[in-house]
């Protein structure tokens, strides 16, 4: 009898579904915790590319293997649905973007779930959510009033085309990232953050965790 692959990956989809197999039980105080966070997708897109994949695999693996060894894992998914690429993805298809994000979100778990990644499906969070970003807002307040956070007028990347202002990450040979828009130089008013008030203490920290020093070495220029 042949291997019926899509027969045997659904029903184990479905049981994990049903017994909640991979939650976290927040009151599970005998054993030792351990937090896997993945960098949350922009589902602006048609679904997964194999990036996603790649990392995602890496990190369940992980996951996997400290609940193996006895620790009581939190692996929670989520996705960033707030800021330019989910909004130019959906001008690009002339759609809402409220409830075309959420047919892509929908379609993100639905791919998610194939692969058998063993995420807390009771902890997805959207950030394009008010019970999400009102957290943000409010610690932009709070820096607001500590002073960490001021107007100013600065040069920035300016994309008339997309029209928003790019990270310089986001602009490559005069272009931008998305779109391969022009991308000019232009003073504008903005809200900035004293992050080099913070400056001594980052370079310190980088002291203190465990990666390449290629890695490192790039934190560090940036700070």
């Amino acid at each position: 009898m042949a291997y019926n692959s899509e027969e045997i990956e659904r029903k184990w989809e479905h049981r994990w579904e049903e017994e909640k197999t991979y939650r976290t039980d927040i009151h599970d105080f005998s054993k030792p915790k351990y937090y896997v966070l993945d960098m949350f997708p922009y589902p602006s897109g048609a679904g997964l590319h194999v990036g996603h994949v790649e990392g995602y695999s890496a990190t369940d693996a992980l996951a996997r293997f400290k609940r193996a060894n006895g620790f009581n894992v939190l692996h929670p998914i989520g996705f960033d649905s707030f800021g330019l690429p989910a909004e130019q993805y959906s001008i690009k298809n002339n759609k809402h973007p409220g409830p075309f994000t959420d047919a892509n979100i929908a379609n993100f778990i639905r791919q998610l779930k194939r692969c058998g990644f063993s995420y807390d499906w009771d902890r997805v969070i959207k950030t394009s959510d008010p019970s999400y970003y009102k957290f943000t807002q409010k610690i932009f307040l709070m820096m607001l009033k500590k002073g960490l956070a001021f107007y100013a007028e600065r040069p920035v990347n300016y994309c008339p085309q997309l029209g928003t202002v790019l990270a310089n990450e986001e602009v490559i040979d005069g272009k931008s990232e998305r779109g391969g828009y022009p991308v000019i130089r232009v003073p504008m008013n903005q809200w900035m953050l004293k992050i080099t008030a913070y400056a001594d203490k980052l370079l310190k920290g980088l002291d203190t965790v465990d990666w390449p020093s290629s890695t490192e070495q790039m934190q560090r220029n940036w700070i």
